[in-house]
């Protein structure tokens, strides 16, 4: 019986891999919040040894999954 590997998913080979202090410049946080997006794995990463960098393209999808669009005069009314 032979295991079935897990799908890798690929990244381009040209895209600029940060790191989390990088990353925490880009989110304007602190460094702690894009570890622990990494240690809840609520973001894609790469491990590189011991080294973790995070994707360009995994920040803009985290970022444009948490991206809430503004309701107008007629959504409020609906909601009501």
């Amino acid at each position: 019986m032979t295991k079935a590997r897990p799908q890798t998913a690929s990244i381009d080979p040209n895209e600029r891999l940060l790191t989390i202090t990088e990353a925490a410049e880009r989110l304007n946080t602190s460094p702690r919040f894009p570890r622990r997006l990494v240690a809840e794995r609520r973001i894609r990463f790469v491990k590189l040894g011991r080294f973790v960098r995070i994707p360009e393209s995994a920040l803009h999808e985290f970022i444009a999954a948490g991206l809430v669009e503004p309701m107008t005069a007629s959504d409020v009314w609906r909601a009501a």
